[in-house]
């Protein structure tokens, strides 16, 4: 554990790549198809992509995700703290709570999402691998002297996800409380396979599913163990965006840089209600002033007509005039057509809208639609 100072200003020792992961040994073993990203290399794909998405929507998929930054922040003040650098309301966040939130830049744009835990006296927070070194740095810098940043870099986090997830991994662990007791965005400790391990309700696909971090040293045991479950596959990284793209998420980079606020995003509900009348977070008033009068542009979904999928940075036409851009698009297997996420000026944003892509000089019809274009399942107990 690398245990940080957030008054030490210096710039975090940022390993050049591509680093190996934990599993990358494991991954190998079992055909998957290593690829560089974010700084390491990571599976693609074992037996593929379509294969894996919808065994995932069907059954369970055990996906590595140990390349995410998972930091513990502590210290005197340190609520206060996180609440000056994060548009969150800490206040009601229970022992165990997990929350989404944004880091914003001053003047509002986003340098990231993540998830923001209630660990005891401290918050454990889950960040973009992409861009965990950039927020850590960030953080060190506006943190007050009294807070520290310990970045878990000895741990190795794990997505479990999947109508099947918690069939598969109930037998699995033993805590003060059942699995099944966990709803929708909360999170307790457990024992897996005799080790410590921090198991939270949440994920990136829209599923029910679980992300479970463990201490690095065990991951490949852990794996092995979860993925001998018959309702688990291993799962790459081409299943895991079409997955997210399919549920409607954004992703750090595309959907969502410095170049966007939160409201335009569509991530309005990562801004707390009393965070919302009292400000007090970076961009605030540019934030508050979307929230109030509305965005010049809003990301929305698109279902496209046809075969053909629209990729990043495709130009979005009503008629003949450019009115947004594409950010995220692809085919989706489990609906059989493209689809694709958009920026697009907020007079065009609406449900029914139609409107066509340009693609390598042809146009492609488009429709606006609501997302997620598949319906989320997660796991919320005693709802109806």
């Amino acid at each position: 554990m690398n245990d940080i100072p957030a008054n030490d200003f210096e710039d975090p020792d940022v390993p050049s790549g591509p680093l190996e992961l934990p599993l990358d040994a494991w991954h190998r073993a079992r055909g998957g198809r290593m690829v560089e990203f974010a700084g390491y290399s990571m599976p693609v794909q074992y037996e593929g992509i379509i294969a894996e998405h919808l065994w995932t929507r069907e059954s369970a998929g055990l996906f590595d995700v140990s390349h995410m930054g998972q930091l513990y922040i502590s210290g005197e003040g340190v609520e206060a703290a996180l609440e000056a650098a994060l548009p969150i309301d800490l206040s009601t966040l229970p022992l165990g709570g997990v929350r989404y939130s944004l880091l914003l830049d001053e003047t509002g744009g986003i340098l990231d999402d993540l998830m923001v835990t209630r660990w005891g006296t401290g918050f454990y927070l889950v960040v973009n691998g992409a861009t965990k070194w950039d927020d850590i740095a960030h953080l060190r810098e506006i943190l007050p002297d009294d807070v520290t940043i310990n970045h878990l870099d000895d741990s190795a986090l794990l997505a479990l996800q999947g109508p099947k997830a918690a069939e598969a991994l109930a037998p699995l662990v033993a805590g003060e409380q059942a699995l099944g007791d966990l709803s929708f965005m909360r999170g307790a400790a457990f024992k897996l396979g005799g080790v410590d391990a921090w198991i939270s309700r949440s994920g990136y696909t829209g599923e029910d599913g679980f992300e479970i971090s463990i201490p690095a040293e065990s991951a490949a045991a852990i794996a092995e163990l979860i993925a001998g479950q018959a309702q688990v596959r291993p799962i790459g990284l081409g299943a895991r965006d079409s997955l997210r793209l399919e549920a409607g998420l954004p992703l750090y980079g595309h959907d969502m840089t410095p170049e966007h606020e939160p409201i335009e995003a569509g991530l309005a509900f990562g801004i707390n209600k009393r965070r919302r009348s009292e400000g007090g977070f970076p961009g605030a008033d540019r934030v508050i002033a979307a929230l109030n009068d509305g965005p010049a542009r809003r990301r929305v979904g698109l279902s496209i007509e046809g075969r053909m999928a629209a990729r990043e940075g495709a130009v979005v036409l009503a008629g003949d005039a450019p009115v947004g851009v594409v950010t995220s698009g692809g085919f989706s297997p489990s609906l059989e057509r493209p689809i694709a996420m958009a920026y697009v000026a907020s007079e065009h944003a609406a449900p029914g809208t139609q409107l066509s892509i340009d693609v390598r000089g042809r146009k492609l019809s488009a429709s606006v639609v609501p997302m997620p274009f598949v319906p989320h399942r997660y796991y919320r107990k005693g709802a109806a």
